[in-house]
């Protein structure tokens, strides 16, 4: 396990002990990479930064849950923070355009769920690499469920194509990712 690891779990422990330098802690060592999430998911940088907030006290309130036997402390904020971000716009019942984003390097590739897989691997050059070989269809879905916060019916709804044809896209372009990843 990284020094870095070991640091965050240490302090995801701590928050769990109720200890408010170990909350300060895991906000040095992850509101970078949070933020990061967040912001390709809501563009608007005032309410991005608003759902990184609610995040943290998410993870104030949940940290007993997290446990460093399933997976990365990273994963598991990384998943919180797209998922509040997600429940942001689907407050406002809207969900905007984005284009395509460049996906820089990440540390972990534990085997996990589709959705905490892809969070995690979001900004790894082999992601990159790997979305690069699928179908034009299955890339752009995968995109726009993943990393852009649509569910499967809006984007079938968007892109005009069957529900059950989109489930098929991203079902196969995960297997292609995840074989192309070692996954």
């Amino acid at each position: 396990m990284s020094a870095a690891r070991e640091e965050l779990t240490g302090a995801m422990a701590g928050i769990a002990g109720g200890d408010r330098r170990a909350l300060k802690t895991v906000y040095r060592l992850t509101s970078a990479k949070l933020f990061g999430t967040i912001a390709r998911i809501v563009p608007d940088r005032e309410r991005a930064e608003d759902v990184l907030q609610d995040v943290y006290v998410k993870v104030w309130r949940r940290a007993a849950r997290f446990d460093s036997r399933k997976g990365s402390p990273i994963t598991w904020l990384c998943t919180i923070a797209r998922n509040t971000a997600l429940d942001e716009l689907r407050r406002d019942g809207r969900i905007v355009e984005r284009a395509e984003s460049t996906l820089p390097e990440v540390e972990d590739t534990d085997v996990l769920p589709a959705d905490e897989w892809l969070c995690a691997m979001e900004e790894s050059e082999a992601l990159a690499r790997c979305l690069k070989r699928l179908s034009g269809d299955q890339r752009r879905s995968i995109r726009l469920a993943f990393f852009d916060g649509y569910s499967y019916s809006e984007l079938a709804l968007k892109i005009d194509v069957p529900l059950g044809t989109l489930k098929s896209w991203i079902r196969r372009g995960l297997a292609g990712l995840k074989g192309c990843l070692g996954g």
